[in-house]
């Protein structure tokens, strides 16, 4: 019986998964890979590195493809949730379960991230941890183990138990600030957010999805959306008013001038702050049942 099973959600991710599933073999680690409907070869690819491949008949969001791979791991006492242009480093298994074992209040283990350039990804605040007074978001960067206001949804390990009773990613969320959400709900169980330094895990950031026409739109209508779907749900202020006013005339200037980057970018946030406003869910846009 496996003690840690991984789950992986790909979408047009056959690029980057060879890496990332073998460096879960490399360290005994089983997968789960939940396939978004995607158009390369992902789900083949997954198979073929030994992981057990879930399909979905359509792109079901980041939170409910998860959340189907942890409920399909039914013999795992924790389950790891990496994305798939994360590399998981020499040991940072072992060093997870130590950790695991170390600090047994411990709902939520992370890795430390490397970004491509080096760098050391460390959040020094959260929008949905207020109670840690870090107004300007100073950076004092751990030298240990420590913790966290927020981890990264690149790569969390949680005991399985308490992701179900949970109640698992928010499904109301199609993409973004799911993390947020989940690390806000296990800090007001009571339970500890660890970051582990001994175990390293490098992300390609950005290189989960392959490059597609209209990304750019989507994804900054989603920021804004679930942005202020996660502020209305722990009674924060709204964004959506400001977040249309901000980025409405820039996006109208953008499309006089003809910059569809411009366009995309900023027209993508105010159109996801504008539907907010409206009462439009984010699985609606997506064609997605509530």
């Amino acid at each position: 019986m496996p003690r840690l099973v991984a789950i992986v959600v790909a979408h047009d991710s056959a690029e980057v998964l060879p890496a990332c599933l073998a460096a879960l073999a490399g360290q005994h680690v089983p997968a789960i890979v939940v396939d978004n409907a995607s158009r390369d070869a992902s789900a083949a690819v997954a198979e073929a590195a030994g992981a057990r491949v879930i399909r979905n008949a359509r792109n079901e969001g980041y939170g409910r493809a998860n959340n189907r791979g942890v409920q399909a791991a039914e013999t795992a006492e924790h389950v790891l949730i990496v994305n798939p242009d994360v590399i998981l480093g020499p040991g940072a298994v072992d060093a997870l379960l130590a950790a695991a074992r170390s600090w047994p209040d411990a709902g939520l283990l992370a890795p430390r991230i490397v970004e491509p350039d080096g760098r050391f990804f460390f959040q020094a605040r959260s929008l949905l941890a207020p109670y840690l007074t870090n107004p300007g978001g100073r950076l004092a960067l751990p030298q240990g183990d420590a913790c966290a206001p927020f981890l990264s949804g690149a790569c969390l390990m949680m005991p399985r138990r308490l992701f179900l009773d949970l109640g698992g990613f928010d499904e109301r969320i199609f993409l973004f600030y799911e993390d947020d959400d989940l690390c806000r709900r296990v800090a007001d169980a009571g339970r500890a957010l660890v970051h582990v330094h001994a175990a390293e895990a490098l992300h390609g950031r950005g290189r989960s999805s392959a490059p597609e026409r209209g990304r750019v739109f989507r994804t900054r209508w989603h920021q804004a959306w679930s942005r202020a779907y996660v502020s209305r749900k722990y009674g924060l202020p709204d964004p959506s008013l400001a977040t249309l006013l901000t980025n409405l005339p820039k996006a109208l200037l953008s499309a006089l001038v003809l910059r569809r980057s411009g366009l995309e970018r900023y027209g993508g946030s105010a159109a996801g702050a504008l539907a907010f406003l409206r009462g439009r869910t984010a699985l609606a846009r997506e064609g997605l049942p509530g």
